[in-house]
């Protein structure tokens, strides 16, 4: 299980295990919170492509599908 801080998240860099829609490489370019400080929505980026994709935070701490950084 990757540990992750969600306020030091924004520009992190991922790959992914199950590529989506042929592309693996990813960077988290937004990240919202609400007033209590937790996550309201986080957006990552395909690296080749720029295609953004809405994701819960949550899916990038489970290590059978995300590595941290690039691969």
């Amino acid at each position: 299980m990757n540990k992750i801080n969600p306020k030091k998240l924004l520009h992190s860099k991922w790959t992914a295990l199950k590529p989506m829609q042929k592309q693996k490489h990813f960077i988290v370019t937004e990240m919202e919170f609400d007033e209590v400080g937790d996550v309201k929505r986080c957006v990552i980026e395909a690296v080749l492509t720029r295609t953004q994709y809405d994701t819960n935070w949550r899916e990038l701490t489970d290590d059978s599908c995300w590595i941290f950084g690039w691969k």
